[in-house]
Formats: C-alpha cells, sequence, structure tokens
C-alpha cells in the first residue's frame, strides 16, 4: 500500500493569486495605465533628488520664463523655465520626491495611530473606548484644512510640523473605519474559539483581528493618499506648506499664480500632475476595492480579455 503525502505550497498559490490579479488588471485598461503612471511617478520621485537636484535649484537668468516645447536650451528645458530660469522638468521630478514623501509619510502616520486606536475602540468595552471616539469627534469637527492652517500657523511651518498636522487630522478617518470592522470581527466564530482556548486579549486583537481590517485600511489610505496631496498642495500654495528652497508641486503652482497671462506653465505643470496623481490614486483604489471584494469582482472577470 502506498503512502500518500501531500505538500503544502503557499509560495506557488501566491503566485498563482498574483498571476490572477495581474490579468484582471491588464484587462481593465484605465486601472492599468493608472498603475503604470504611478510606478513610474514613483521611479523618478526615488531618482530625481540624486540626479537632477542641482538643476532644479540652478538658476539660469538667460532661460527666464522660457516658453515650453523648445530644445535650444537643452532636454531638460521642453517643458519651459520659471522665473528664476530653472528647468520646469528637473523641478517637477524633484518636487514630487517631496510631494509623494510628505503625503505617504502622513498617510502611513495616520493609518498606523489611526488603525490601533480603532482596534482598541473596538474591541475593549470599558471607558477608555468610549474616550478616544469623542476625541476622534472632537478632531472631525473641525475643517480639517482649517485645523491644518490654524496649528501652522501657531507652530510654524516646516516638514515635521506639515506631516504632523496631515496626520493627525486624517486619524479619525482610520480610526472610526477600523473600529466598525472589529466591532463585528469580534462576534465571530474564530475569536470565541480563540478566547476558549485561553488566548489572551493582545493575541487575539493583533494576531487574530488585525490583519483582516489591513486590506480595508490599505485601500482607504491609498484614496486618502490623493487627499493628502491635495491638502499639502493647499497649504503650500498659502504659504504654510513648505518654505524655500525646499519645493512641492503646491508651492510651485503658488510660484506661478501671478505669471498666468505671460508664462502659464509655470503653474500649469504642477497643477497637471497633481490632477493626474490624484486621479489615478482614486482609479486603482477603486479597482483593488472591485478586486478583493468577491460580490463584486465578476465586473472584473467579465471584462474582454486583453489581445496577446
Amino acid at each position: 500500500m502506498s503512502e500518500i503525502t501531500t505538500t503544502f505550497e503557499p509560495p506557488a498559490s501566491r503566485t498563482a493569486r498574483l498571476a490572477i490579479w495581474a490579468a484582471w488588471l491588464r484587462r481593465d485598461k484605465l486601472a492599468l495605465a493608472a498603475v503604470l503612471f504611478l510606478l513610474v511617478l514613483a521611479v523618478a520621485a526615488v531618482l530625481s533628488p540624486f540626479l537632477l537636484d542641482a538643476a532644479a535649484t540652478r538658476p539660469g537668468l538667460r532661460q527666464r520664463n522660457l516658453a515650453p516645447f523648445t530644445l535650444d536650451a537643452g532636454w531638460l528645458y521642453v517643458l519651459g523655465a520659471d522665473t528664476l530660469g530653472r528647468p520646469m522638468l528637473a523641478r517637477l521630478l524633484v518636487g514630487a520626491g517631496t510631494t509623494l514623501g510628505i503625503a505617504a509619510a502622513a498617510v502611513l502616520g495616520s493609518m498606523v495611530l489611526g488603525g490601533c486606536l480603532g482596534l482598541v475602540a473596538g474591541y475593549s468595552r470599558r471607558w477608555f473606548a468610549q474616550a478616544i471616539m469623542r476625541v476622534a469627534d472632537v478632531i472631525m469637527s473641525f475643517p480639517s484644512l482649517l485645523l491644518a492652517l490654524i496649528v501652522l500657523y501657531l507652530l510654524g511651518p516646516s516638514v515635521t510640523n506639515l506631516i504632523i498636522v496631515l496626520a493627525v487630522t486624517r486619524v479619525p478617518i482610520y480610526l472610526r473605519t477600523t473600529r466598525a470592522e472589529v466591532l463585528e470581527l469580534r462576534e465571530r466564530m474564530f475569536v470565541q474559539a480563540a478566547r476558549s482556548m485561553g488566548a489572551g486579549h493582545g493575541r487575539i486583537l493583533f494576531r487574530h483581528i488585525a490583519p483582516l481590517t489591513i486590506p480595508t485600511l490599505v485601500t482607504i489610505g491609498a484614496i486618502d493618499f490623493a487627499a493628502v496631496i491635495l491638502a499639502e498642495s493647499a497649504l503650500s500654495f498659502l504659504g504654510l506648506g513648505i518654505q524655500p528652497p525646499a519645493f512641492t508641486w503646491g508651492a510651485m503652482v503658488a510660484t506661478g499664480r501671478g505669471y498666468l497671462q505671460t508664462a502659464w506653465w509655470i503653474a500649469f505643470w504642477p497643477g497637471l500632475l497633481i490632477m493626474l496623481t490624484t486621479l489615478s490614486l482614486n482609479i486603482v483604489a477603486s479597482w483593488a476595492r472591485v478586486a478583493s471584494d468577491p460580490h463584486q469582482r465578476w465586473r472584473l472577470q467579465s471584462l474582454r480579455r486583453a489581445p496577446k
């Protein structure tokens, strides 16, 4: 009698799942274009500060307000130059690193803090769970942009203060979402089984419940990333964000607002990148939400296969 053995190969199953998601992504042309745009932007944001930082900050008075779509001054000036003769292409790529870095730090900070507080507020039945929710209600009662303006005006504009303000104003979103999911998950059978087997509250919360909330938080984080970029751009536009010599896309729009009639490209290109980035993030977040929901996944499965 031969012995039958079964082998568990999680890497192969993970690879198969990734292949399925990649096939769905290839079928959705709009989501694929958004992902490719974000990947190119991320690579440019990482590499450009090392390659183009000198070109982005070095003035060239001969190229002041140089019009775009000309290569007379070099390929870096294909999108024109600003009021000090600095190439717009180099400044856009270097500014992408600062803009996306601030947004990523703020989203990650608010996601971690709001997620942890939401786990406690949803799982615990003690008084501090209600206290956490009341603090979140107080933060949400203020318009986030107005609260950020007041805090930055009092503390002074800096990168650290900007990240902290943007993170704190977004915490209630993750807190309330995590709490709502934990309230439902804590009543499920697997939690009751873990409790009956002697598992402590910390193990149940962080080993069994927390991993199930991560996909939702990641989806919300992708959408919120776009909102944080817009908030940072608005603050920089109002002069309370990044201060010179550092710059972001929002600060570049603020610089070019006085030259819209004579040098429109100074404000147009960073504004266009802000719009395309936020649009791409929303498209990818919407696609990921549909792909991760078994009840909505048929929309992707029914799309026509991409031609080979």
